[in-house]
């Protein structure tokens, strides 16, 4: 019997990774576990991804793109007049509003570039996107400083089971950003200098 034509079984292969992610933690991730909830015989997942990394990469990579939709649907953060720290706070709420699943899916897998090296390019994928889209509003330190709120907000709010306070993100955010006009830092949207101790 010929071997029938399945162009779609690459893509499904990866959304049952993510649903095995989700309902199992990654302890649950297996070749096997994947191919059965895609309904493929085992066989054809290690053809697809010969490693664990492979298929998990893919799966991190498509998770990715969730933060990246919510973005690209709030394009007033590129608009040098837009409330920077505003826009960022509803950007974070926009994500974290919905069904949290896919966001707690996202971090598991970011999280565990950890211990697996493949991932980390893939899961510095997210924080490069966003300081760089971050950097053409403001300057490439503040903006790397600006993703490692975002992200410490996120997993507070996941970690902690807690509603997400947009008021507070925003006012954290204006904290790091410059005034108006201003490109050192100083001003009323930055944060006071130092106390001597």
């Amino acid at each position: 019997m010929p071997r029938r034509h399945d162009p779609e079984r690459r893509q499904r292969i990866i959304d049952a990774a993510i649903r095995v992610v989700a309902r199992a933690g990654i302890a649950g991730l297996s070749h096997r576990s994947v191919a059965g909830e895609a309904d493929v015989p085992l066989g054809s997942t290690t053809y697809h991804f010969t490693t664990l990394d492979d298929l998990m990469v893919a799966a991190l990579r498509q998770a990715n793109e969730g933060f990246a939709r919510v973005v690209a649907a709030h394009p007033a953060l590129s608009d040098p007049e837009s409330d920077l720290p505003g826009e960022l706070a509803r950007v974070l709420g926009a994500w974290l509003g919905g069904d949290r699943t896919g966001v707690e899916l996202e971090y598991e897998l970011y999280l565990a570039a950890l211990r697996r090296p493949a991932l980390r390019p893939v899961a510095a994928e997210w924080a490069e996107g966003v300081g760089a889209l971050l950097a053409a509003r403001t300057d490439p330190v503040t903006a790397r400083a600006l993703v490692a709120v975002l992200d410490g907000i996120c997993l507070q709010v996941l970690l902690t089971d807690t509603p997400y306070d947009e008021a507070y993100a925003r006012e954290v955010l204006t904290r790091l950003l410059p005034a108006p006009g201003s490109r050192d830092g100083s001003g009323p949207g930055s944060l006071p200098p130092p106390t001597a101790g």
